[in-house]
């Protein structure tokens, strides 16, 4: 059972936020599952589309560890805006609106804006993470980042392992943290009222505050989930994107009244 919490008004947007249990992020993957389940092959065309993206990444930056993590890292961080079509499904189905599996589950133009401006962001992280834990490599580790020759015919252990590895990939760790807490609710806040990118992160930040056990739940169970898609090679994030996103719309519809 949930129970309500003011956070208090946004200049722009009133906006109320529930406390859950801990164990509710359990049932945020229980219902995302049952929409995977009924929305069939829109749910998994665009869970292709997020592994193709991916896959993608991959190949092209698969020839040195430096590059191996900041592809996964990179797509991580910019993950949460992918889900736009799946969060905007599980909304149609939940209004009981007409699907089609030849239309792209687009939200409503009013929305539009506020999606780019979102993801405009989270790239913006991406990139400073980019620059910030290169430069961090060469200050703390004295470990050059390599070189555009290494990079297209290097090998996947050059020059890049052990302590500096390590460090590279918690860096990015403390972003994608960053990047969880300003996104939990953020894309289907969007959607659904149509709030600003700036309103969407505040809210985000407040249903983190207010919901800390159950969060740390829900970042462990991404976190999982994620691993076994990478762990198949991208091929289970056919399933795993569809399967989070649509968790993500639920976790909203839990989160904020």
């Amino acid at each position: 059972m949930t129970t309500s919490v003011s956070l208090g008004k946004h200049p722009l947007l009133h906006v109320e936020v529930r406390h859950v249990s801990a164990r509710q992020p359990i049932e945020w993957l229980r219902r995302g599952w049952d929409d995977l389940r009924h929305l069939g092959t829109a749910s998994l065309s665009q869970g292709a589309m997020i592994a193709i993206i991916g896959a993608v990444l991959l190949m092209l930056f698969s020839t040195h560890a430096y590059l191996v993590a900041a592809a996964i890292t990179g797509y991580l961080l910019v993950g949460p805006i992918m889900t736009t079509g799946l969060c905007e499904l599980s909304r149609r189905r939940e209004a009981r609106e007409p699907l089609r599996v030849d239309e792209p589950p687009l939200p409503a133009p009013r929305s539009s804006t506020s999606l780019l401006q979102f993801g405009a962001i989270l790239a913006a992280i991406a990139v400073i993470w980019f620059i910030a834990s290169a430069a961090m490599l060469q200050t703390v580790f004295h470990t050059p980042t390599p070189s555009l020759a290494v990079a297209l015919w290097g090998s996947l252990t050059d020059g890049l392992s052990g302590p500096p590895l390590l460090g590279y990939v918690a860096s990015g760790a403390v972003l994608a943290a960053i990047v969880f807490v300003l996104s939990v609710v953020a894309v289907p806040l969007i959607i659904d009222r149509h709030a600003t990118a700036m309103d969407a992160m505040w809210t985000s930040i407040r249903v983190t505050v207010a919901n800390l056990p159950a969060m740390l739940v829900w970042a462990a169970l991404i976190v999982l989930v994620t691993a076994l898609g990478f762990a198949t090679l991208l091929v289970g994030m056919v399933v795993v994107a569809p399967l989070l996103g649509h968790a993500t719309w639920h976790a909203y519809r839990d989160l904020v009244r």
